[in-house]
């Protein structure tokens, strides 16, 4: 474990707009999103942190700031409220006679580089508030420390047909990063980077304020800071993490991510006493189980009323399930209504949403002819699907629409 002290800071990027989510990230913030019935997205970075030792947080925000400031609050549910260190809400710097929007990722941690300084770390953690994952990062401190490197990058192996769609690492044999690609269009290996770096922190810095004076520069990291440190000979290192890693920057990907934490085969514990995830959830009032429900292999948070069918569905607080309503591998967010003889399938809801009774939403993959218009159906938050109404695979409806 990784002492408790200032030697590293971690600076967490929770402000991307998050546009591949579409309704669900309409008027939220991608790491306010909810996600496995009693969490956010972003409870997994802050309980990593704490999990492994690291009590110095800065959240860089910027879209839609202000349910994931709320939700952050003092830091308390992740023992990060301390008066020396914690975390801390970090929005776009406001100079003296004007502000300035983030500009990248790496601008984003320029812009508060007296934050940092503030505690003379040695070491700087960049994360991003959008994946799934458990990691101690405090191993992954470790191996930098001992293989001396300005920078180490966490790596996962992905299928090569996916290569593309992240940041490639090309490493020799003992793991020195020789070149990085982001997303290539014909990447050399599945050595993908997960958006988790160790920098040393005066070698960040040096590199930080040489990219700001870049005007050409798109202020990434991915695209600028790591290809410029490798072209300049630092040594940079990739390591090797074997758990379980989703990002959920997509509506499939969080569906799926949902959906795993259904299936006992999936290493995501979410359970597990040794490595908690943290959360503002405060279970209030037991499960109420109807005599007509019939629940198979699904997630049902406090404070639900359940008296239809559950099929590999995960369901927050709040829902409730009329008789003769069936939802079938669904993701539904807190205090969602679903009427009678409701049938939906393949669905994410969001929270507030009154399904009223006999509507249809989503349907099976192998029910739909054309399987390139298949997909999960979407209903934004705080809206009405009317009864008798249908809503097609892949179909979206707006936040608050309906009503």
């Amino acid at each position: 474990m990784f002492k408790k002290n200032k030697e590293i800071v971690a600076m967490l990027l929770a402000g991307g707009q998050g546009s591949r989510l579409h309704v669900l990230t309409k008027n939220t913030a991608k790491p306010a999103i909810p996600f496995g019935g009693k969490y956010r997205i972003i409870d997994f970075t802050l309980s990593n942190c704490i999990n492994s030792g690291i009590d110095t947080v800065g959240v860089l925000t910027q879209y839609q700031p202000l349910e994931l400031n709320a939700y952050i609050g003092n830091g308390i549910p992740w023992d990060l409220n301390r008066l020396n260190g914690g975390v801390s809400i970090l929005p776009p710097y406001v100079k003296a006679d004007s502000g300035e929007w983030y500009k990248g990722t790496a601008n984003a941690v320029y812009q508060n580089i007296r934050f940092i300084e503030k505690y003379n770390p040695e070491y700087v953690l960049i994360l991003s508030g959008d994946h799934i994952y458990k990691m101690d990062y405090s191993k992954m401190a470790e191996y930098h420390r001992k293989t001396g490197a300005a920078c180490t990058i966490a790596a996962l192996p992905v299928p090569i047909e996916e290569a593309s769609r992240f940041g490639i690492m090309n490493t020799d044999e003992d793991g020195r990063i020789y070149e990085f690609e982001e997303k290539p269009q014909k990447p050399k290996c599945n050595n993908a980077s997960m958006g988790i770096y160790i920098f040393t922190w005066d070698k960040l810095k040096k590199y930080l304020i040489k990219d700001e004076q870049d005007t050409s520069s798109s202020h990434d990291f991915g695209a600028n800071i790591l290809p410029d440190m490798i072209a300049q000979g630092e040594k940079m290192m990739a390591y090797r993490f074997d758990g379980y890693w989703k990002d959920v920057g997509t509506i499939e990907s969080f569906w799926e991510a949902n959906m795993d934490l259904l299936n006992p085969k999936i290493p995501l514990n979410l359970s597990d006493p040794d490595w908690k995830i943290y959360s503002r959830f405060d279970p209030m009032i037991p499960q109420y189980i109807g005599k007509n429900a019939q629940i198979i292999e699904s997630m049902v948070t406090e404070n639900c009323r359940i008296d239809g069918k559950l099929w590999y569905t995960v369901l927050f607080s709040g829902v409730q399930v009329e008789k003769g309503a069936s939802l079938n591998s669904c993701v539904v967010m807190s205090n969602t209504k679903i009427g009678r003889n409701a049938d939906i399938k393949y669905a994410i809801i969001a929270d507030d949403v009154v399904i009223e009774d006999g509507a249809v939403i989503g349907d099976l993959p192998e029910n739909c002819e054309d399987s390139s218009k298949w997909g999960i159906a979407v209903i934004g938050k705080g809206a009405v699907v009317r009864s008798g109404q249908v809503v097609l695979p892949n179909e979206m409806i707006e936040p608050y629409s309906g009503r």
